[in-house]
């Protein structure tokens, strides 16, 4: 079952921005990474950027950046290419997005739920805080290290 996330939307959740800085995406990859690392499920974070399609793999997590559009018109996308709509799960609180991946086939899941299926992070029970500080380079170093992608 995959998991398509809605970063930016995650990252005004958890972080409480209106415009999430590098920092912000890596604090929530981090988190999300290592919730996803001890399971078996597979999730890909959407985040708005810059034109020009990027996408990386890190493990169990595949982060997305649309050639064009949005990151929800690229989660849509995403839902209609797949072989099987209702296996996807869509997470966002955007009632918009989550209406539209339903009208699609796909399932759509709070964020606050997606947190508890995956239980804590690190031997957290919460995703961080706003005001907790990130060790961005550590966790460049380790997305870096081959052993730890796919």
């Amino acid at each position: 079952m995959p998991y398509l996330l809605d970063g930016n939307n995650l990252i005004g959740l958890v972080r409480r921005t209106a415009r999430p800085s590098a920092e912000d995406r890596a604090s929530l990859i981090a988190e999300l990474s290592d919730r996803l690392r001890r399971t078996k499920a597979r999730a890909t974070v959407f985040f708005d950027g810059p034109a020009g399609e990027r996408s990386s793999a890190l493990g169990p997590l595949s982060v997305r950046i649309p050639a064009s559009g949005t990151a929800d018109d690229l989660i849509l996308r995403e839902v209609a290419a797949s072989r099987a709509p209702r296996d996807c799960v869509v997470v966002t609180a955007d009632r918009d997005l989550a209406r539209r991946a339903r009208e699609a086939g796909a399932r759509s899941l709070a964020p606050e739920e997606f947190f508890r299926r995956f239980g804590p992070a690190g031997g957290r029970d919460r995703a961080p805080a706003a005001n907790e500080r990130v060790d961005v380079d550590e966790w460049m170093r380790w997305f870096e290290d081959e052993g730890n992608r796919d």
